[in-house]
């Protein structure tokens, strides 16, 4: 029996929320395991993916995309900026705006580091049908949405 079955969980026994952090936090110590020796990162492997599909975006876009404020993203970008993997430049529509880039180096981490994520994913899913992995990121997306959504309700009132 592990120390999870002994424990009752009271309230927190149906919180989605709770679960979503759990399981969040053992899945990031997992990934940190594999992803050792990549500098920073692997920290930012979704910010850095982000980039990779959007380049050029601007970084109150990115930031928004990953449920941040411009400004705690800022000393990111800054750190991976000086680890040679993104750089800004002015936006081409408005040269007030900083875009961010991945540069070679970036991309060569990304590439490098994408073999280990798989890895990841696969211990995560393992002994998940395609239809329940389809159905928790249909779930979890639709959490993102709700998230999403209440947020511009909460600043519009």
């Amino acid at each position: 029996m592990t120390l999870r079955e002994e424990l009752e969980m009271g309230f927190l026994e149906d919180l989605i929320g709770y679960r979503i952090r759990l399981v969040q936090i053992a899945a990031y110590k997992d990934f940190e395991t594999v992803t050792k020796g990549f500098g920073q990162a692997p920290r930012y492997f979704g910010l850095l993916s982000l980039i990779e599909a959007n380049p050029g975006l601007p970084q109150g876009k990115l930031a928004e995309a990953i449920h941040l404020v411009r400004s705690s993203l800022v000393p990111i970008i800054d750190k991976l900026e000086i680890e040679g993997i993104v750089e800004r430049r002015s936006s081409k529509g408005d040269r007030r705006l900083k875009a961010v880039w991945l540069t070679a180096k970036g991309k060569k981490v990304l590439a490098r580091l994408r073999p280990h994520v798989a890895a990841h994913e696969q211990r995560l899913t393992a002994r998940m049908s395609k239809e329940d992995k389809a159905a928790l990121l249909r779930l979890l997306q639709q959490v993102d949405v709700n998230l999403r959504n209440g947020k511009s309700l909460v600043e519009a009132a």
